[in-house]
């Protein structure tokens, strides 16, 4: 298999953790989705949990260059702010899947080292951005900063989370409204 099929597995793995989270993630299924023995998998990624941190680490870094570039598109940090719960809506868009970050997040306890460690660079990456975004819009302080940021990650990506719950699209949006009409996100 080349590269373009370690590829594919990644993106049917990814799909399949957003919908599944680790524990549901099947190498015999993800195979079948792939068009592939489940064998071939193996030639890539030993087990299961090397498999999941690729697909966590890709994940954290597409997030990170799609962050890179609303920054870069928008200029305005506020405009930037107000565009990222995007990024949250784009995976509810997307078959009522969960950010890949969030729902490995409430598998932590039972995910293997090098895949936790992923997930935390998923939440750093979010929340160095969002810092940085404040600060740039003057919203807070650099000593504020970070609290307001992590505030911002965890009530989008508990939106998501209850959208998600209630396969409603219209109650993400609704709540990052009331978010911004409360000041937590930039109107």
């Amino acid at each position: 298999m080349n590269g373009s099929g370690r590829e594919a597995i990644l993106a049917a793995g990814r799909l399949s953790a957003q919908a599944h989270g680790y524990g549901g993630l099947n190498m015999r299924e993800l195979a079948a989705a792939v068009g592939i023995k489940a064998a071939s998998i193996y030639h890539h990624f030993p087990s299961k949990a090397d498999l999941a941190a690729a697909i966590a680490a890709r994940y954290w870094q597409d997030t990170k260059a799609w962050l890179e570039e609303v920054a870069e598109k928008n200029g305005d940090p506020r405009a930037s702010l107000r565009t990222y719960p995007e990024t949250f809506r784009m995976s509810l868009e997307n078959g009522n899947r969960l950010c890949l970050g969030s729902f490995l997040g409430a598998e932590y306890d039972d995910l293997p080292e090098p895949v936790r460690k992923e997930v935390q660079t998923f939440a750093d990456v979010n929340v160095d951005w969002l810092a940085q975004r404040l600060i740039d819009a003057g919203i807070t302080d650099e000593k504020n900063s970070e609290a307001r940021a992590r505030a911002i990650f965890a009530a989008v990506a508990g939106a998501q989370l209850l959208a998600r719950s209630r396969s409603d699209i219209s109650l993400f949006d609704t709540m990052i409204e009331s978010y911004r009409g409360s000041g937590l996100l930039p109107d």
